[in-house]
């Protein structure tokens, strides 16, 4: 039977949002997957954009290969918890993959979230 456990992002200290410095990849690391095959993260990502203007947000999703990697959005000007990884899965694997992001104005996004670690 699997066992299912809400873990912090490991980007992530203590629990509190990730500043996304980064403007250009690779970008502000947010969570490194598991390097257990049998393990799977369920991804739960929120943004929040605190300048006056929407900004551009890549998130390179277990890689850095652009357009296979990519998932782009557009976070809205003074947006609170924006979702943006609505329980995506990364799979674990003996190199583990990276979840990244980078904005076009940097230092203005925070991405909060958690994990489900499915193991």
């Amino acid at each position: 039977m699997a066992t299912f456990s809400k873990q912090i992002l490991s980007g992530s200290t203590d629990g509190r949002g990730i500043l996304v410095a980064a403007t250009a990849t690779p970008g502000t690391t947010i969570h490194t997957g598991s390097s257990t095959a049998s393990v799977i993260d369920e991804v739960w990502l929120y943004a929040v954009n605190t300048s006056a203007s929407a900004v551009k947000l890549t998130v390179e999703y277990g890689g850095v290969t652009s357009p296979n990697d990519h998932i782009e959005y557009t976070v809205p000007a003074e947006a609170g918890l924006y979702l943006i990884a609505p329980a995506l899965l990364l799979k674990g694997n003996a190199t583990p993959l990276l979840i990244r992001a980078f904005a076009a104005t940097a230092s203005v996004i925070s991405i909060h979230g958690y994990i489900n670690r499915i193991s």
